[in-house]
């Protein structure tokens, strides 16, 4: 049967309107779907993200320790009055994917804060590992004393002497073992005690050394200075440190005590004896320089101490000037 030609105009118009109202819907189908498989992509980065900083998590603290993070990223608690994994009417994708990446920033400064404390705890352990470790290499450094040392112990005060002298328990007589006779002169020299705790010792260091006793005056004198490296006196048992040396036929340990006082202090109190006693402690070492090391020490006196060299070492420099030929 042929079809009429208004039937088939009327079946086109049909056509034409089903595809007007239907048009949105079809054309929404292709976004949609793109729309899907981008969110499970998101999803998947996500999911990844999270299994990566849980075993970050586990590497940085292994066992779980729940005083420094959670065991596992959340994301917020659900509203109050509403079951945990509801979710909201309005919630999309979006938002959720808003609320892991909040949970991960909140982990990740939990982990960074956590991993700050620990490597500020390890610094500071480190530093007292090596403040104990130089103080057990210094205590290791310090010389044993001598066999045959004898640490003197206070003697009793004299009948009638005053009451402020007592004598030095801190003082030895250096090895070979001194004889009863020595230790009872030793014992015998006393020292003061004053309100200048400083002073008493170096004033017991030269009665030491004017009694004969170098040894015993070495030691208390390089008791002073280690104790006292300020006091007044510094420059004082320096130079006494010097001739304790040389008196007692040590001309080469007393040459360095000497030019360490002149160095060090050129305007100590001491300073000009001691470079004075350098030129006899190089004269006593008695070796081919001797001569012009005297020579340039003695010139280097009377260059840099013109006024001592015309008045109160006067006698001691003209005595050493004879003893020499200097160009």
């Amino acid at each position: 049967m042929a079809v009429l030609p208004w039937r088939k105009s009327r079946g086109l118009v049909i056509a034409a309107s089903l595809v007007t109202a239907l048009g949105p819907q079809v054309a929404l189908v292709q976004p949609a779907a793109a729309q899907q498989q981008g969110a499970a992509t998101t999803d998947d980065r996500m999911n990844r993200i999270e299994t990566q900083l849980r075993a970050l998590q586990r590497a940085v603290f292994p066992g779980g320790d729940q005083r420094f993070f959670e065991p596992e990223i959340t994301a917020d608690t659900a509203p109050q009055g509403q079951p945990q994994g509801a979710t909201l009417p309005n919630a999309t994708a979006l938002t959720d994917v808003l609320a892991r990446l909040d949970a991960i920033e909140q982990q990740l400064a939990r982990l960074t804060a956590a991993s700050e404390i620990s490597g500020n705890a390890i610094t500071l352990l480190q530093g007292r590992v090596d403040a104990l470790e130089a103080a057990r290499t210094a205590a290791i450094a310090v010389p044993s004393p001598a066999p045959g040392t004898t640490t003197g112990t206070p003697a009793p005060a004299t009948a009638g002497g005053p009451a402020e002298l007592v004598s030095n328990p801190a003082i030895t007589t250096p090895a070979p073992g001194p004889t009863p006779e020595r230790l009872a002169a030793v014992r015998a020299i006393l020292k003061p005690q004053t309100a200048d705790a400083g002073d008493d010792e170096y004033v017991y260091g030269f009665r030491l050394w004017d009694a004969d006793f170098y040894p015993e005056a070495q030691q208390q004198l390089s008791l002073f200075l280690e104790r006292y490296p300020d006091h007044a006196r510094e420059s004082f048992a320096r130079n006494l440190l010097g001739r304790a040396y040389l008196d007692n036929g040590e001309p080469e340990a007393a040459g360095r005590q000497f030019l360490a006082n002149y160095l060090d202090n050129k305007q100590g109190a001491r300073a000009p004896d001691s470079l004075l006693y350098l030129v006899e402690a190089t004269l006593a070492l008695n070796s081919a320089q001797s001569t012009s090391r005297a020579c340039i020490a003695l010139a280097e006196f009377a260059t840099t101490y013109p006024t001592e060299m015309a008045g109160r070492l006067k006698g001691q420099y003209d005595a050493l000037r004879a003893r020499v030929t200097c160009p």
